[in-house]
């Protein structure tokens, strides 16, 4: 394995990273004179002179200076051989690097053990130099044929080719000639340039790449108070902008000012403009009386408090004074649960029209080349143990053949234990997408994930129509049968592999140790057990044996291309390319895929996942900068191949450039029928989530989600003035200091953070806010740019031209990956504002929903879309202590918000105030438990005392009491209708509402009041995706009994109930005036309590079937005992007889 290293240092990332390849290690001679520049989004420089670098990038704490070399026979820019050369390299490199250490690339020609055949796949076999010396592979094409630059068929590799036209003239070493460029680019062409647009022969490879815009103005414009207009420089232009290359009209049409503005093309006039989307709404018939109960409902507890305030109950005011003051917390508690749940809606996409618009042949687009935009999807893991990579496999395997354009989509696996078990597992799974992304192109294959397609119980053959069907299903079967092996296999293969080359290093050192010393005594040497990947290397990660720097906790950080960008063009597959199946006529391209373990070290907080995903972010925006992001946690796949696409309707619709995400729904497999934990959560994915639709937008919940990325940079929407004026705009005008950013389109602004119209995105600013990477900078206002929707009509502001995005990216470089390398790394994000107000937030367990509060804060909208095949599923822990543990973490994460500067109760005037009380709701919700476990406890304290929380139970209680439960029913009826539930899973999420109200929820309380008060930190394990032991029985972690001490709170409820009950009811025979009224108010509410906790307690019987009748026996028998020694040790006065007839002994 080679390696390779690139300058990179703290100080300067961008440079370091820019520099020509010094694949010959020869340092560029000095140019005769040093200009101070500024590198332009397009790659250029703009000269500074010296006032220009004091009065204009002022801020010499975060801006870095780049010292331009001109070209040199030594620095040239690469032609196209030489980039598709480059290309070939960095998808067969593993680049590492971090603080203080040298980015290297390690040229690795095995990744895996088994073969690798996909041309697009690091480590793909090839054809051998025929250089003397030389071991490498020769390059190839997008089908893996060898790519031969002179007409005498001379096998050459990178390195050579390299070296022959830096330092060998260009003669080829085979047949001693000139090699002939001009033929080399026409065999190279894969990709044809459109008709329409201009050459961009003239254009750098950073401008192609980035495609910022070229200003028609001064670099430098000056507004009127002479500061430097930043956003004015950034966003007026006529010139080549966009994704690849947008032509703006020259002459007028798609100005980005008023509406009166703008010039239509003829097309867009004739013809009739159709939505992407439809919101449609609930019948009133349902909605309307659903409304009318929650008022009149409001209206009857007001009352019902206020009689209860004004009758206590003299004989036990203490039970009467528990009992109020819960009523009144619950009843508030309804009333912040219901609020958000007065406007709920649904909506409906269009596929066939985003097919229309996007990808059929127009007058903009006459080739029909997709104008989607791209989509960047990350997938995390942390722990292979607990996150197994089988299922990290699968889930990578349903992205690579989702039904979306192959070359708009980037796969990204943040691998955050940095374990060689999930590198390789995932270069299986690369391996395994050879066959497996085609066969479902060529079947329409659903769903994607291969694990659950060849275990459904329906017909597979269903709507098949193709003869090859069954001959092809059943040998792709037996290929996915062999890669189960394979990845199950995974973990001895690298014990035994690394155990041999651990005793190949001990017998190199004692060979050593003996050579060094003669004859003398040979003591044992101990050499480091290091962890050895397929190509005999040592792994850069976490070692099986932790050692420093390979412990996961602290390592390189590393990230390998395992596919490379696809080609631009579909590529039709032949007869031999599938060797299992055939797949003529099938486009065999792979989606890019990217493993990815950021830097950690010591003394160093990397923020759990939040960190991860935030590396991700500027890992991506460098790599493949789609303008969308979909984040999925490991085991949660696409079921539904076309979700994306139905996301995208969202997103590309009219004022869609205002929504910050559009979150999906969670769906779960594995789940018993009954649904004990209520671990399906049906009541708020399909009730709150809907609800939250109507109003600005559901919360984040932190897996199936499609960002903005610009959203997750921290900026504010578009027109944010013209939706949001604020609370007190009608009496106070806002101050204007800078008229002309001020009266400026407001599309010219997009990129605008603040509260105020005169605050601009200063240049000098942004590396405090994003580091100090130049490259992530530039890509921001491409990424604004490319998610924009598709200016097709004069309603559609802040929107781009067809035909924008039809151009291919550029290739990928070392020195963009050795930047990405450079923007994981520990230490990037200090001195900045990631994780603050850029990314995922930090700061509480439950990153999720902060991230989200903070995006709907800033004005942002987001959308709710329920498809009707679901878009992802996922698994849940169906055991009752890791659903505990689920929940606690949940609930401590609210109380962190609570506690925190994110409570809704600190929202700014942006945020809509049902919005707000949605948002409180989530941070109050877990202080609900304390009321609720005093309110379980209090029919047991009534039954031992012979009192009731009312001094008797009269006719005025009683109406209340059925009026406010009837009311309650209907509610849960009517919202049962709307929100499409089934009532059986409601009243499972009031049983589990008591259950982890009366057990995590008063956990995560304490925990909660620990860290804001001492400052203990919480810290929790991965919930486990690991199926259970048992084959024969798929829901055998349903019956598994793990203690845990959350589990003390409702056993102690449950016991002492019960106790109650038998108390109160020999209490009440055994005396001479029986107090039945008391007895039944007590018992009733006792009832309620055990009702509510019956899921729990068969939960702790575990498998059913298993629990001797004994122990049932044995528990009645004990209750009976307890009862009976009550009533003789505290008699009522003036008998010791039971109802008159048994005397006591």
């Amino acid at each position: 394995m080679a390696s390779k290293s690139f300058r990179a240092s703290r100080s300067n990332l961008s440079t370091a990273s820019s520099d020509v390849l010094d694949s010959q290690n020869v340092k560029p001679p000095l140019p005769p004179h040093v200009t101070f520049a500024r590198r332009t989004s397009s790659g250029r420089y703009v000269s500074y002179s010296r006032d220009d670098l004091d009065s204009e990038l002022g801020s010499s704490d975060f801006m870095n200076y780049t010292v331009h070399m001109p070209p040199t026979p030594d620095n040239q820019p690469m032609d196209p051989v030489s980039q598709r050369v480059e290309e070939q390299y960095v998808s067969n490199s593993l680049f590492t690097g971090g603080f203080n250490s040298i980015t290297r690339a390690h040229l690795m020609d095995k990744v895996i053990e088994s073969e690798t055949n996909h041309p697009q796949m690091a480590g793909a076999k090839g054809s051998s130099c025929a250089v003397p010396g030389c071991d490498g592979n020769v390059m190839s094409d997008e089908r893996g044929n060898d790519i031969l630059p002179c007409e005498c068929d001379f096998k050459i590799c990178r390195d050579c080719y390299l070296d022959v036209i830096k330092t060998g003239d260009g003669i080829c070493p085979g047949c001693k000639e000139q090699y002939k460029t001009t033929d080399l680019d026409e065999a190279m062409e894969t990709v044809r340039s459109l008709p329409q647009l201009p050459p961009l022969s003239g254009m750098s490879k950073m401008e192609r790449r980035l495609s910022l815009m070229k200003s028609t103005k001064s670099a430098l414009m000056r507004s009127q108070t002479g500061d430097f207009d930043h956003n004015r420089w950034l966003f007026e232009t006529k010139g080549t902008y966009g994704y690849g290359n947008a032509i703006w009209p020259k002459e007028g049409g798609f100005e980005n000012g008023k509406d009166d503005d703008i010039v239509e093309p003829t097309e867009l006039v004739n013809k009739p403009w159709r939505p992407l989307t439809r919101k449609l709404k609930i019948p009133a018939a349902i909605l309307s009386p659903y409304r009318l109960l929650i008022v009149i409902r409001m209206v009857i507890l007001g009352f019902f408090l206020k009689w209860r305030i004004q009758n206590p109950n003299n004989d036990a005011v203490w039970l009467w004074g528990m009992s109020v003051v819960c009523e009144l917390w619950f009843s508030f508690s309804w009333i912040l649960d219901q609020l958000p749940k007065l406007c709920p809606v649904n909506r409906a996409t269009d596929l066939n029209v985003l097919k229309e618009k996007f990808e059929m042949p127009s007058l903009s687009n006459p080739t029909g080349k997709s104008d989607l935009p791209g989509i960047d999807i990350f997938v995390s893991t942390a722990d292979p143990e607990k996150e197994p990579p089988l299922v990290t496999a699968n889930t990578i395997l349903s992205i690579l053949a989702a039904d979306y354009p192959v070359e708009k989509l980037a796969c990204y696996v943040s691998d955050d234990g940095g374990a060689l078990l999930t590198f390789e597992a995932m270069a299986e799974a690369a391996s395994f997408a050879n066959i497996w992304v085609p066969f479902c192109r060529k079947h329409g294959i659903e769903p994607r994930n291969p694990e659950t397609y060849f275990n459904l119980k329906k017909d597979p053959y269903k709507n098949k129509v193709r003869h090859d069907f069954v001959k092809d299903r059943r040998r792709v079967k037996r290929e996915y049968d062999e890669f189960k092996v394979r990845i199950n296999s995974l973990p001895d293969s690298i014990r035994r592999r690394s155990d041999a080359y651990h005793a190949r290093e001990e017998l190199k050192a004692m060979k050593e140790q003996r050579q060094t010393k003669g004859d003398e005594t040979v003591e044992i040497v101990k050499v480091k057990r290091a962890t050895w990947m397929a190509d005999g290397t040592h792994w850069p990660g976490t070692w099986v044996n932790p050692a420093p720097e390979h412990s996961k906790g602290d390592h390189e950080g590393i990230i390998q291309v395992m596919l490379k960008p696809p080609s631009d063009e579909p590529l039709q597959g032949t007869a031999e390319d599938g060797g299992v199946i055939d797949l003529a006529d099938v486009d065999i391209r792979l989606p890019m895929l990217v493993y990815v373990s950021r830097e950690k070290r010591p003394g160093y907080d990397h923020n759990k996942k939040a960190g991860a995903m935030n590396a991700l972010v500027r890992a991506s925006a460098i790599m493949s900068n789609g303008p969308f992001i979909l984040n999925l946690d490991c085991d949660h796949y696409i079921y539904n191949s076309q979700a994306m696409r139905e996301g995208m309707c969202f997103m590309m619709d009219r004022g869609g450039d205002r929504l910050c995400y559009v979150q999906f729904p969670q769906r779960f497999e594995g789940i018993d029928p009954s649904d004990r934990y209520a671990n399906r959560n049906t009541v708020f994915f399909d009730g709150n989530m809907r609800a939250l639709d109507g109003l600005q937008g559901p919360v984040y919940v932190g897996t199936g989600c499609l960002f903005r990325r610009v959203a997750l940079y921290g900026f504010d929407p578009p027109r944010s003035k013209e939706h949001s004026p604020g609370w007190c705009s009608c009496c106070f005008s806002r101050r204007r200091k800078h008229a002309t950013v001020a009266s400026s389109p407001d599309e010219n602004r997009a990129l605008r953070m603040g509260d105020s119209d005169d605050e601009e995105m200063n240049l000098s600013l942004s590396p405090k806010m994003f580091g100090n990477s130049n490259l992530l900078m530039d890509s921001i206002p491409v990424a604004e740019f490319q998610g924009r929707p598709l200016a097709d009509h004069p309603a559609v502001k802040n929107g781009r031209p067809p035909g924008a995005l039809t151009l291919p990216r550029d290739l990928l470089d070392a020195s963009t990956v050795a930047e990405a390398i450079s923007v994981i790394s520990c230490w990037y994000e200090e001195k900045t504002e990631w994780g603050q107000r850029v990314g995922w937030i930090y700061g509480s367990v439950t990153e999720d929903v902060v991230t989200g509060y903070r995006m709907h804060n800033r004005g942002w909208k987001s959308v709710y879309c329920v498809t009707k095949r679901d878009a992802f599923r996922g698994t849940a822990p169906i055991n009752l202590t890791d659903r505990l543990h689920q929940v606690l973490r949940w609930a401590t994460g609210s109380v962190e918000i609570f506690f925190s500067r994110n409570n809704a109760l600190l929202a700014s005037s942006k945020m809509k105030v049902l919005q707000r009380i949605a948002y409180l709701n989530v941070g109050i919700y877990p202080f609900t438990s304390v009321y609720l476990i005093v309110y379980c406890f209090l029919p047991a304290l009534s039954l031992f005392s012979g009192q009731f929380i009312v001094q008797t139970l009269n006719v005025t209680f009683l109406v209340y009491l059925l009026i406010i439960t009837v009311t309650l029913c209907m509610l849960a009826v009517l919202e049962v209708k709307w929100a499409g539930i089934e009532l059986e899973e409601w009243w499972r999420n009031e049983q589990f509402w008591l259950i982890g109200g009366t057990s995590a929820h008063l956990a995560a309380v304490f925990q909660g009041l620990l860290k804001v008060i001492a400052g203990v930190e919480i810290s929790f394990t991965l919930t486990s995706k690991s199926a259970g032991d048992d084959e024969d029985d798929e829901f055998a972690d349903l019956y598994l009994v793990k203690w845990t001490s959350l589990m003390i709170p409702p056993i102690t409820i449950m016991m002492v109930n019960l106790i109650a009950i038998a108390v109160g009811f020999s209490r009440t025979i055994y005396s001479v005036i029986p107090q039945w009224s008391r007895l039944l108010g007590g018992v009733f509410f006792s009832f309620w309590v055990l009702a509510h906790l019956y899921p729990f307690a068969k939960g702790l019987m575990g498998r059913r079937g298993r629990t001797p009748t004994i122990v049932f026996v044995w528990s009645g028998l004990i209750a009976i005992i307890i009862s009976l020694l009550w009533v003789a040790i505290n008699p009522p006065a003036g008998t010791n007889q039971i109802g008159g007839s048994f005397q006591f002994p």
